[in-house]
C-alpha cells in the first residue's frame, strides 16, 4: 500500500530536481511536534483528512475563517495541512502549509477563482472518442495546469466505441497539436489500454483527473482501483450528455503506492489570470512574438508581425492560433476585471478616509481629534 508520508530520498541525501528543494524546505519549517495530514476529501465547510495514524473529519479555525481574503485561503482536496485533534474522529485544522502546485479556473463568480486541487504532480485530462473529443478542450486544461506548475497527460477514453482507423486518426491529430505530451488510449468496456494507463502512475506521485462529466473518469479510477468504490452512470442515451455523479473531490491510493483524486464533470474550463500557463503552453506562438515590428502586438491585423507571417505560411497551425487568441482574450478580460474590482475597492477606501476625515473636522464625537 501507499507509503503515505514518505518523501523523496534528497530529503535525507543529494538534491535531483527543483522538487526536492520543495520537499526539504517543507521538512524545515514542520516542528517534530506539529501533527501533519493531507487533506483527501472536501465537502461543504468540513474535509476528511489523513494522517500516518488514521483519518479525521476537520474543520478549520474561526481565526482561519476570519483572516481568509479569498477562496484560495481555504483547504483543497492535496493540501498538506497542521491539524490538532478534537477527538478520535474529529480535527482542527490550524494552517495550510505552502503549495508545491496548484490547479484552479475560473469560478461562477467572474472575480474568483476556484481551486481544484493542490500539490499534484501530473493533470489526466480525459476525453471521450465518442463525442467529447476536442483539441481546443485539451488545450484548456493544459494551459490551467502549466500555470500552476502541473504536468499533463491526455487520456483517451471510450476506444471500444470506434474502429481503430478512426482511433490512429484522432492519435495523429494528437501529436501533430501537443507533440510532447502522452496520450493513452484506454477502454474501462474491454480493459484496453488500462495496463499503459497504470505505467503512467508511479509510487508516492499525485495524479488528478480532469474532464467533462461523462468520460469515465470515475469508471477508470475504479478500474486503477480494482473494486467499484465510485459511483458510476451511463451517458444518457437521450441526451448524450454525461451525468454529474461524481459530485465531491476526493483522493484515492492505489496498491503501487500511487495517489489519485477524482474530480467533478467540468461543464466550462473558464480562463483565470492564466497568461503563464497560456504563453508556456503555445510556446511556438510565444518565440514568434518575439521576432514582431510592435512589442504590444496583438497578433491580429498588423503590419510587421511575425505570428501572421508564420499563419499565411502554413507553419503556424490555424485552429492553434485562433484558440490560442481566444484563451488569451479570456485570460487577459479576468485580469482586467480583477484590476477593475481591486480598483473600486481603493476608490472606496479613500472615501471612506475622506469621510472619516470630514467628519473629524465637522467635530463628530467618533472622529474627534
Amino acid at each position: 500500500m501507499c507509503n503515505f508520508f514518505s518523501f523523496p530520498p534528497a530529503v535525507g541525501g543529494g538534491i535531483e530536481s527543483l522538487e526536492d528543494f520543495w520537499y526539504i524546505w517543507l521538512m524545515k519549517i514542520i516542528n517534530s511536534e506539529d501533527i501533519i495530514a493531507r487533506v483527501i476529501a472536501e465537502y461543504k465547510g468540513v474535509y476528511k483528512v489523513k494522517n500516518a495514524d488514521r483519518t479525521y473529519l476537520a474543520k478549520v479555525t474561526g481565526k482561519r475563517i476570519f483572516e481568509a481574503t479569498s477562496r484560495e485561503d481555504y483547504p483543497a482536496v492535496g493540501d498538506w495541512v497542521e491539524i490538532i485533534m478534537a477527538d478520535k474522529e474529529n480535527a482542527v485544522i490550524q494552517k495550510v502549509l505552502p503549495r508545491k502546485t496548484m490547479l484552479k479556473r475560473k469560478s461562477s463568480n467572474k472575480n474568483e477563482s476556484q481551486v481544484i486541487a493542490t500539490n499534484i504532480d501530473v493533470a489526466f485530462v480525459i476525453e471521450s472518442v465518442d463525442r467529447d473529443f476536442s483539441l481546443n478542450r485539451f488545450e484548456r486544461y493544459f494551459a490551467l495546469a502549466r500555470d500552476g506548475g502541473v504536468d499533463v497527460a491526455i487520456v483517451l477514453n471510450k476506444i471500444d466505441l470506434i474502429t481503430q482507423e478512426t482511433l490512429e486518426r484522432l492519435l495523429v491529430q494528437i501529436k501533430n497539436r501537443f507533440k510532447n505530451i502522452d496520450a493513452i488510449p484506454t477502454s474501462t468496456a474491454t480493459d484496453k489500454g488500462l495496463a499503459n494507463l497504470k505505467k503512467h502512475i508511479v509510487k508516492d506521485k499525485t495524479y488528478c483527473f480532469l474532464g467533462s462529466s461523462g468520460v469515465g473518469k470515475s469508471s477508470l479510477i475504479n478500474k486503477l482501483l480494482g473494486k467499484g468504490i465510485l459511483r458510476t452512470e451511463d451517458i444518457s442515451a437521450h441526451s448524450g450528455k454525461g451525468k454529474h455523479v461524481t459530485t465531491k473531490r476526493e483522493m484515492y491510493f492505489l496498491e503501487n503506492g500511487g495517489i489519485v483524486i477524482d474530480n467533478p464533470g467540468m461543464r466550462e474550463v473558464g480562463m483565470i489570470d492564466n497568461l503563464v500557463g497560456i504563453n508556456d503552453l503555445f510556446d511556438e506562438i510565444a518565440n514568434l512574438a518575439d521576432e514582431c515590428k510592435y512589442k504590444d502586438c496583438a497578433h491580429a491585423q498588423e503590419s510587421g508581425c511575425a505570428v501572421l507571417v508564420a499563419l499565411k505560411s502554413g507553419k503556424l497551425d490555424k485552429e492553434k492560433y485562433s484558440n490560442y487568441l481566444r484563451l488569451k482574450k479570456e485570460a487577459e478580460f479576468y485580469e482586467l476585471t480583477d484590476l477593475e474590482r481591486k480598483g473600486k475597492d481603493r476608490d472606496f477606501g479613500e472615501f471612506v478616509k475622506k469621510a472619516k476625515k470630514d467628519l473629524s473636522d465637522f467635530g463628530h464625537k467618533d472622529y474627534g481629534r
